[in-house]
């Protein structure tokens, strides 16, 4: 044993090369692993090249900032006083000027609820995420509106910019999504007069695109009412948003719930749970957590859909950029105006999608493979 143990040399652990570890070796590992990688990256380098410096020329280095009037502006970078001149009509549309602060209580208020949702430390974050589910759109709507509380009312027919944006996204969110859960139990529903009433539902507001919905709510809809009986044209477009998303938020979480064993209905009915507290407890937590990514994606489908609205009369924030930018004083400056809208929609559907991820990585448990 003594000549064979002589045979075996220690030895001792070395650190991996330079070239496979660190920089160096993600690069020769993700971009220069082989020959169709070596000619796609130096495809992306080129195009890279060829567009990035020439938009942040003029985005940047070439733009104008400072000014008040067309005459700031110079033919050889983008024009952002533009922007800086209009940028109370893309965020508060025709509100009155001296009523602007309830629109920025209200902002105030909407990061002061979902701001700390990003943060798993904050406390009291569950309160503040069941305001802003339940209290928050009571408080929006007095606040808007007006009316009430000594407030000067403004007819909605004033709202517009980026605030009439979130104002029809978070009330679409809000009452689409628990819409969309009952119409999904009811499709899965026993009960044959339930299920056909959610299937028939769900099918004809799928059948039909979003633009027409919101023609027939502002169009066609006062013709079937009762003489005398009107709808305020928001409401109406929050009506026509609201059935129209929460058909599709019913497919989500309808497949989630199929998603859902059979041994866990089982184990729901083996402890005596009726047909609400099962769902409640045990196959919607499940169901819903699975399916958060398309519920997400549903949120941000929404919100950029409201942009329709325009064909109603209503002027969201894309909508009072496309007024503004026709203005006979302003020359050749349409870029910059759907650039600050398009950044405008980004901030909030990127913000949405890297919260879904979080809350995904939450509660994670072991379906991901």
């Amino acid at each position: 044993m003594s000549d064979a143990n002589a045979n075996f040399k220690i030895i001792k652990s070395v650190a991996p090369p330079v070239s496979t570890t660190g920089v160096i070796g993600w690069v020769r590992e993700n971009l220069l692993s082989s020959p169709l990688n070596v000619l796609l990256t130096a495809i992306g380098i080129y195009l890279v090249y060829a567009f990035v410096p020439p938009v942040l020329e003029w985005a940047i280095f070439k733009a104008n900032f400072l000014g008040d009037g067309p005459e700031a502006c110079s033919k050889e970078g983008a024009c952002w006083v533009f922007v800086k001149s209009r940028i109370t009509l893309f965020i508060y549309g025709f509100y009155p000027a001296q009523e602007y602060w309830r629109i920025d209580l209200l902002f105030l208020l909407l990061a002061a609820t979902f701001v700390p949702q990003f943060f798993d430390g904050f406390p009291y974050k569950k309160y503040f995420g069941i305001f802003a589910l339940t209290g928050l759109p009571v408080v929006a709507f007095f606040l808007i509106a007006g009316g009430s509380f000594g407030l000067v009312p403004v007819e909605t027919g004033k709202w517009g910019g980026l605030s009439l944006t979130l104002v029809l996204a978070y009330v679409g969110i809000v009452a689409a999504l628990p819409f969309g859960v009952i119409l999904a139990l009811g499709r899965r529903s026993k009960m044959p007069v339930i299920r056909t009433m959610c299937v028939v539902f769900i099918e004809l507001w799928r059948g039909v695109p979003l633009i027409s919905v919101l023609f027939m709510a502002s169009v066609m809809l006062p013709l079937f009412l009762p003489e005398g009986v009107t709808f305020n044209k928001l409401l109406r477009a929050l009506i026509g948003i609201v059935m129209f998303q929460s058909a599709y938020m019913a497919e989500v979480i309808r497949g989630g719930l199929q998603a859902i064993p059979k041994g866990q209905y089982e184990a729901a009915e083996a402890l005596g749970l009726n047909y609400w507290k099962s769902m409640g407890l045990i196959i919607l937590p499940q169901a819903l957590k699975l399916v958060i990514p398309g519920i997400v994606n549903t949120f941000i489908a929404l919100f950029k859909d409201t942009t329709l609205v325009l064909i109603i009369g209503l002027f969201d924030v894309l909508a009072s950029v496309q007024s503004a930018i026709v203005d006979p004083a302003w020359h050749g400056v349409s870029t910059e105006g759907y650039i600050f809208a398009a950044l405008c929609f980004w901030v909030f559907c990127f913000g949405m999608s890297r919260y879904s991820m979080a809350l995904e990585r939450k509660l994670h448990t072991g379906h991901k493979r």
